[in-house]
């Protein structure tokens, strides 16, 4: 079977056990026993059912462990018999596991190792790869996890926005190692999207595809940022887009509006712009009044400062920024930005630099030391 496949059912399978009554790290031992054991029979004996198959061969491998372990013979007593062999109902526990996996009691980043390693299907090596950190210690992390979920039972009602912050954090992770996480984000987003009718969820797997649509432009070929203003436009993916641009359509229909659906308008009108000066600055100054009004975020008023300087003039974009607070993430950057396109490039040059110091990543670093020394050569230009 291929890989893709073991893929999906592999947290469906977890999810049953776990709500038949394994913890979530027994069940988790259980399955990967199981994905063993089919690796070594199914190429010469494929089942009919492949999730029924390995449901109950886990179940089993769950059993003979809980009754090999005698601090668990009182478990033991509560667990039901063992399930037949046969056609496991069509009902998908994902979601369940989902909600497990982003339980408010985790960190954030416990929470992504965890998705991504249950959910997700990944190895501890890909995630620790991922996210540049030393297997072992990423295989701590894992452990700790499912220490702390292992007595939550699915008998209360998960929480949708803690599983969506989730995924954006696994999606704005973007790409290292061998493990694309931005794609992958988007496959769990879709899996969420088809286990639960919720418009945030859409707005979210919306918002995904329209900025992974202008990723193929965002770096140059010497490996340099390039900001939304001056990249290739024909390089970014039509088909992501329109696919994006429908699913918003049809989660703004519901009247529901949310935060990721909010952010998504907005990169929808990005993505309709041909050109960069074509971009509906006023209506997305628009659709960030309605974000800040839903969460008050001092990053989307720090977005909606940028969109009014663009929209208004660089003075009314100066204005807005001086109402927020100057230690906000990016907010130098924004001011070296605004001051640029007011004309006064030597404030500007001195804000770059300042703001290159800040910076939370090489590339974004290297791009504004960038800005700075152009302004720089072209200030000396003048005076010469």
């Amino acid at each position: 079977m291929e890989e893709s496949r073991l893929r999906v059912l592999t947290p469906q399978v977890i999810a049953v056990l776990v709500r038949r009554g394994a913890d979530f790290a027994a069940a988790e031992d259980a399955v990967q026993d199981a994905l063993l054991e089919a690796l070594r029979t199914w190429p010469e004996n494929p089942p009919r059912d492949p999730k029924g198959w390995l449901v109950t061969a886990a179940w089993r491998k769950f059993l003979d462990a809980a009754r090999a372990e005698s601090s668990r013979r009182r478990r033991e007593l509560r667990i039901d018999a063992e399930p037949a062999p046969g056609v496991v109902g069509s009902t998908d526990d994902t979601l369940q596991l989902y909600f497990l996996c982003a339980h408010p009691s985790l960190s954030p980043s416990s929470a992504v190792a965890l998705t991504l390693r249950a959910v997700g299907g990944l190895t501890t090596r890909q995630i620790a790869a991922a996210y540049l950190v030393g297997e072992a210690t990423m295989a701590q992390r894992i452990s700790r996890a499912k220490r702390t979920v292992a007595g939550v039972r699915f008998d209360t009602p998960g929480d949708v926005a803690t599983v969506l912050r989730v995924l954006y954090l696994v999606f704005n992770e973007g790409y290292s190692g061998d493990v694309d996480l931005a794609a992958e984000a988007i496959r769990l987003t879709r899996q969420l999207a088809a286990a639960v009718d919720h418009p945030e969820v859409r707005g979210l797997l919306a918002l995904m595809l329209l900025h992974h649509a202008r990723r193929p432009a965002r770096i140059d070929d010497g490996g340099r940022l390039v900001p939304l203003a001056q990249q290739d436009r024909g390089r970014w993916d039509t088909r992501a887009i329109s696919e994006g641009v429908g699913i918003l359509q049809r989660a703004l229909a519901r009247d529901r509006l949310g935060e990721y659906q909010a952010q998504a308008a907005v990169a929808a009108l990005h993505a309709d712009a041909q050109k960069a000066e074509e971009t509906d600055w006023p209506q997305i100054v628009q659709w960030y009044d309605e974000l800040v009004r839903l969460t008050g975020s001092p990053v989307a008023k720090l977005n909606r400062a940028v969109a009014v300087g663009e929209a208004d003039g660089p003075r009314a974009g100066l204005a807005a920024l001086a109402e927020l607070e100057a230690s906000l993430p990016r907010h130098t950057a924004a001011r070296a930005y605004l001051h640029e396109k007011s004309g006064d490039v030597e404030q500007a040059a001195r804000l770059y630099t300042e703001a290159a110091l800040l910076a939370p990543n090489l590339a974004e670093r290297n791009h504004l030391t960038l800005q700075a020394a152009r302004l720089n050569a072209a200030a000396r230009h003048r005076s010469g």
